[in-house]
């Protein structure tokens, strides 16, 4: 692509960034409003926080099936395409929960299957979306881009759980139905957007073809070191699970303070996502991927024994800015040092580290407070990922010493 154009506000007048930009809003927002309705859905039916992070295991499994695969279909067809086919999955799933949830028969096995469905779409829309921006605007934004990016899903985090929580208050069926208009519109949109790309690659699949994500990243100190810091310390950190029962039974506020819970992470994220699109991180850039998870931690530590609602949502807010830091350097990083070729796979890679991550942080989460209590669960997590920063700073040490993002300099 041209690289015409190096100030922010190109990006606004950039047409398929600005459509790439509103459906992925519209997707995140129809994600995080399925999201709070089915956690608090399930944990109606059942009163069981082991529930909530089944709910997280069977969003997990889906991935771990398929994502490998979705990494060489983003490689050999058309991303668009594939990222629209996903999201109509998406769409048709929250339709069935909007019908079964108008017709009083939607049960745990029923939330569960859905949700497998709707994983299994996320396997490769996650994977397929994320190759889409180096194709959209120029390598010299990239970072720029990124953080912009991210701040449409953090408002979407915002917006979402909010709405969803309120909504739910009123209808489950009315947060299914907006859920399934907003797949469908993202979906129309993502098909307007202009990629430019090299040819694909039409290698056969094959056992080495799929794992070829793993070799480039094993052969990328930089590429595993983040991706590894992510993964482990969200899987041990892993919070959001066990938010509907903070809301119930600990602060007694209800659908709409969950809602409120599962939103101020996107604030602060959407926060930190601003400030970095404005002024992207130019030194010292590994020292800060590390403190971010180190303040990430704490913020964990510090919720699990908060008494206070408010409170809670600012620990919240600090833990979602923490997490932006770390989203925007890590993505950054791992699309400046994949060739094109390679971006499907190693984005399969990654999509498969990060929702192991939060699924498997998830189901770790609800395991763990079925055996030890809610409280204490969410703080052997925050010490958790205290210790993940202790150990990765010595595991991963040519990443503690990256210094800048500049393309210039790779």
């Amino acid at each position: 692509m041209s690289d015409t154009g190096v100030q922010l506000t190109s990006l606004r007048d950039h047409r398929p960034f600005a459509l790439y930009w509103v459906s992925r809003i519209s997707s995140t927002v129809a994600l995080q409003m399925q999201a709070v309705a089915v956690g608090w859905q399930m944990y109606d039916i059942t009163h069981n926080p082991l529930d909530l992070g089944l709910v997280g295991l069977t969003q997990f499994i889906p991935a771990a099936l398929f994502v490998l695969v979705a990494g060489h279909v983003a490689d050999r067809y058309d991303r668009r395409t594939i990222v629209r086919i996903c999201q109509m999955t998406s769409g048709a799933a929250t339709a069935v929960l909007a019908i079964g949830a108008a017709g009083g028969w939607m049960t745990r096995e029923s939330l569960l299957a859905i949700v497998f469905v709707t994983g299994s779409a996320r396997a490769f829309e996650q994977t397929t979306m994320t190759t889409l921006l180096p194709g959209i605007v120029p390598l010299s934004l990239l970072s720029r881009a990124t953080a912009a990016g991210a701040s449409a899903t953090q408002i979407a985090v915002i917006g979402g759980p909010a709405i969803g929580g309120l909504l739910y208050a009123v209808s489950p069926v009315a947060v299914y139905a907006l859920c399934c208009t907003l797949y469908f519109t993202s979906s129309i949109l993502i098909g307007m957007v202009k990629v430019v790309r090299n040819p694909p690659s039409r290698e056969p699949l094959s056992l080495a073809v799929l794992f070829a994500g793993f070799r480039y990243i094993r052969h990328s100190p930089i590429i595993l070191g983040v991706i590894s810091l992510d993964l482990f310390a969200v899987i041990l950190g892993g919070t959001y699970a066990l938010l509907p029962v903070f809301a119930r039974d600990v602060f007694h506020v209800g659908a709409g303070g969950l809602g409120l819970l599962r939103a101020a992470p996107g604030i602060g994220a959407l926060i930190a996502a601003l400030i970095l699109a404005h002024h992207p991180p130019r030194r010292r850039v590994g020292k800060i991927i590390f403190s971010a998870v180190g303040i990430y931690g704490t913020a964990i530590v510090i919720f699990a024994l908060s008494e206070s609602f408010l409170l809670s949502m600012a620990l919240l807010a600090v833990l979602g800015a923490a997490d932006m830091i770390s989203v925007v350097i890590r993505m950054t990083m791992m699309q400046l040092e994949t060739t094109d070729d390679m971006r499907g796979r190693v984005s399969a890679v990654n999509s498969l580290f990060v929702i192991a991550s939060n699924q498997l942080g998830d189901f770790r989460a609800g395991l763990m407070a079925s055996w030890l209590g809610t409280i204490p669960a969410v703080m052997v997590g925050g010490v958790g990922a205290l210790l993940v920063v202790a150990v990765g700073r010595k595991a991963f040490a040519s990443l503690y010493r990256v210094e800048t993002l500049d393309i210039a300099r790779r």
